[in-house]
């Protein structure tokens, strides 16, 4: 049952950072491609990373401390990240594609 537990979230993991990395790449401006790494990368490194700390923890009998704490960081900064970068395209007036433009 352990390992089930652990393929479901490389598997999660993995679909997830794939949709992020397309996303990235498929995306036509920068404010829509901004949302593939800040929501589906991150979650899906985030469940890898939760897979790996259970494996380790449960065959060293220790509880790994390391990939919890690097979740624990991806999770603070990565909205951080994305908010600064999306305020630093507007304060540039980068282009935007007409559809994502605000009426105003």
């Amino acid at each position: 049952m352990f390992e089930w537990i652990i393929s479901a979230l490389i598997l999660i993991g993995a679909f997830f950072t794939l949709v992020g990395s397309i996303g990235l790449y498929k995306l036509p401006d920068f404010f829509m491609r901004l949302h593939g790494p800040t929501k589906a990368t991150t979650l899906g490194v985030g469940a890898l990373l939760i897979a790996s700390a259970l494996y380790f923890s449960f065959k060293t009998d220790q509880i790994s401390l390391h990939e919890v704490l690097i979740t624990i960081f991806l999770f603070i900064t990565a909205p951080v990240s994305a908010h600064l970068m999306a305020k630093a395209a507007i304060h540039i007036k980068l282009k935007q594609v007409e559809r994502t433009q605000r009426n105003l």
